[in-house]
């Protein structure tokens, strides 16, 4: 009597067996990837290239903000606009603040993060609690640059982003799917 098993090929034993993963992608999981990476990729380049223009010290605030801010739905992407753009007020204010108030090092830092972070709780933006304790952080962290200059020049170029962002949102989606398993056309 044979079994199922009898009819599988094997594979061979010990360490040169492969294991392959095996990724169910249905279209409209693969076109709206490409149409957000495409969009993001585009905002990344666009926002890095203004950033540049402007000769601004740190253009990968730029390119970063615009990433993070990029969706497919205009909504999506001015409410994650917005808590980035609130996020990064708040993470500057802090560590400028604190910068000129205390002196370098980490406690300095650690406060710092601590303080963005309680700020966003208490407003309406706990979303943006980290990107504010990250922004905060840098200002604490990097010296170099006084750190009220350093604050608005993280606020500017967040606003490249974000502005970048925006605008790309409102570009027509170019492929029209049918999302898996309601039949609902996706624009």
């Amino acid at each position: 009597m044979e079994t199922p098993a009898m009819h599988q090929p094997s594979a061979p034993p010990g360490p040169s067996r492969k294991k392959f993963v095996h990724v169910d992608v249905n279209r409209w999981t693969f076109t709206t990837g490409v149409q957000l990476g495409v969009r993001a990729a585009v905002g990344a380049s666009l926002s890095l290239a203004i950033a540049q223009f402007f000769d601004l010290a740190f253009p990968i605030f730029a390119f970063i903000a615009a990433i993070i801010t990029t969706d497919l739905d205009p909504a999506q992407s001015r409410a994650l606009g917005v808590r980035r753009l609130a996020a990064t007020l708040v993470g500057g204010l802090c560590g400028a603040a604190l910068s000129s108030t205390l002196s370098p090092g980490p406690w300095t830092l650690g406060l710092s993060i601590l303080v963005a972070m309680l700020i966003c709780q208490l407003l309406p933006i706990r979303d943006g609690a980290r990107i504010a304790a990250y922004i905060s952080g840098l200002i604490v962290f990097d010296q170099r640059v006084e750190p009220w200059h350093y604050a608005t020049l993280r606020m500017v170029e967040t606003v490249i982003g974000v502005t970048v962002a925006w605008l790309i949102s409102y570009v027509p989606k170019l492929i029209r799917v049918e999302a898996a398993g309601n039949g609902t056309n996706m624009r």
